[in-house]
Order: C-alpha cells, then sequence, then structure tokens
C-alpha cells in the first residue's frame, strides 16, 4: 500500500480495500424467505420500542402481510411476553422454527431458547452479537413479507451486527418528548447515515397522557421537540403514542395482538414503501 497513488480509477489492484468493499451482510437460512427488513431502534432504552416494534408487527399483520419479529434485545428481551408465546415450534437438521403466536406472527426470542425465562443473559458484546446473527441465518422464517427486528437501545455492538449483516431496508426511530431527545435522535440518525441506511421516520411514545374523563391530554413529559429536530433532518413524525393503561396491560398479559393499531397509519404506510 505504500505505493498507493490515491487514484481507485486507475488502480489495478484486486485487494485494496477503497476499491471494493467485501459486503459483511449474512447469507439467510436456505429454507427462509424475507422480503424486507426494518428495524426499530432507539438511541436511549424506557421508550417503549419494544412496543412499537410489536404494534406494528400487528398492524402490519391486519394487513394481510405474513409478519415476523426477530428479537434482538438480549439482555432485555420482551417479544415472548408480548406475544404471549413460550416456546419455538420446534427444529430439525435444517434450522429452527420460530415461536408462532395466534395470529400468525413468527417470532425468535433468546427467551424462548433459555430453561428459565427469568434467568439473566450474562455474556459479553461480541458473543450477544453472535447470537442475533444466527436468529437470521439459523432460523427458519417461513415467507415473510415484513420482519420487524426489536433493537437494543444505543449504538454498540447489537446494532452495528444488525445493519451490517442483515439487509435492512429502513429503520423507525422511537423516542419520547424530552428535551434531551435531540441529541440522543441525533446519534440514532447519524448511525444509520453512516451504514447508508434510510431513516423512514419518528414514532414519538409517551407522548401525550389523555384524561378518561374529560379527553384533554396532558404532555406528561412537557413540550415535545421532535418536531424541530425530525424537521433538522428532513424527516417525517410518523405517529404520536400516547401513554395507554390497556397498551401496558396487553403487554404484560400476551395480547398485543389485540389492541388498536391505528395511530400507527402512517408508519405502517412508511414501512410498506419502504
Amino acid at each position: 500500500m505504500s505505493s498507493c497513488s490515491g487514484n481507485c480509477s486507475s488502480c489495478g489492484s484486486s485487494s485494496c480495500g477503497d476499491r471494493k468493499a467485501e459486503s459483511l451482510i449474512a447469507q439467510l437460512n436456505p429454507k427462509s424467505m424475507v422480503k424486507k427488513v426494518i428495524a426499530v431502534v432507539s438511541g436511549k432504552g424506557g421508550v417503549g420500542k419494544s412496543t412499537v416494534t410489536s404494534m406494528l408487527a400487528v398492524a402490519m399483520a391486519r394487513q394481510g402481510k405474513r409478519v415476523g419479529v426477530l428479537d434482538a434485545d438480549i439482555t432485555g428481551p420482551s417479544a415472548p411476553t408480548a406475544f404471549g408465546v413460550t416456546e419455538c415450534q420446534g427444529a430439525n437438521e435444517d434450522g429452527l422454527y420460530p415461536a408462532l403466536t395466534r395470529g400468525g406472527i413468527q417470532v425468535m426470542s433468546i427467551n424462548l431458547l433459555l430453561d428459565n425465562p427469568a434467568d439473566p443473559v450474562v455474556w459479553r458484546g461480541p458473543v450477544i452479537a453472535g447470537a442475533v446473527k444466527q436468529f437470521w441465518t439459523d432460523v427458519i422464517w417461513e415467507d415473510v413479507d415484513y420482519m420487524f427486528v426489536d433493537m437494543p437501545p444505543g449504538t454498540g455492538d447489537v446494532p452495528l451486527t444488525v445493519f451490517q449483516s442483515l439487509p435492512v431496508d429502513g429503520i423507525v426511530i422511537v423516542t419520547s418528548p424530552q428535551d434531551l431527545v435531540s441529541m440522543i435522535v441525533s446519534k440514532a440518525v447519524k448511525m444509520a447515515n453512516m451504514m447508508h441506511i434510510p431513516v423512514l421516520g419518528f414514532v414519538e411514545n409517551y407522548a401525550y397522557l389523555q384524561c378518561p374523563d374529560c379527553g384533554k391530554k396532558i404532555n406528561v413529559f412537557g413540550k415535545s421537540h421532535l418536531d424541530e429536530v425530525a424537521a433538522q433532518f428532513g424527516l417525517p413524525v410518523l405517529a404520536r403514542l400516547p401513554i395507554d393503561p390497556a397498551v401496558a396491560e396487553a403487554c404484560d398479559n400476551g395480547l398485543m395482538e389485540t389492541i388498536n393499531t391505528d395511530l400507527l397509519k402512517d408508519a405502517v404506510e412508511a414501512v410498506k414503501n419502504a
């Protein structure tokens, strides 16, 4: 490389890393078929990302699409609880079949493989990232139109692995209406841009609490600043979801497929157009 002129157009070397980057996309299980992959991300924890992932999956299934949920949040898995599934469908020499919900959504999560779902997963980052990759390569996803990947918060090993190893068609960023949202959201958007993955838009969770008596919307976390951040990046706000005890109860009881998803209409359309 000491003789490199920096002009790739006149370079005859086939080993120069700047000339042709080798794809890091992992091979999907030969028995699988996945048409679109949408990652649901957040810059920080506690914003309801897993809830939004589940709601998007349910909304898309109601459109008659075959849907899968890959729970990439290895240390904080919640998809099995939200959908009321406890075990995979089985395994053979071809791979592992994910759990199947009452409504036909395919779900894969580390909690489906543990003897006790309450046991912690005390693994280092590379091992966790490897497990997520295996959910793509070793699991048999049957004719999935839309796969939603529930990502862990932040910009660490697992998000990097997903963005590099899976053919992600777009990401939805989940956030909450707090002052620090600008910095946190900026990190998520910039990471997606660095990885050349389109950001479809934002979903603001916990946007307000609606009084059950008078219907007034109360901004529990103060005035939202998401519109300004969205304008800064030229991205749409796809939905604003309220604090809803019914959603929390459904999630705790494995009944996410029963909830109302009308507020995610624009988000669903953005996913379909990804």
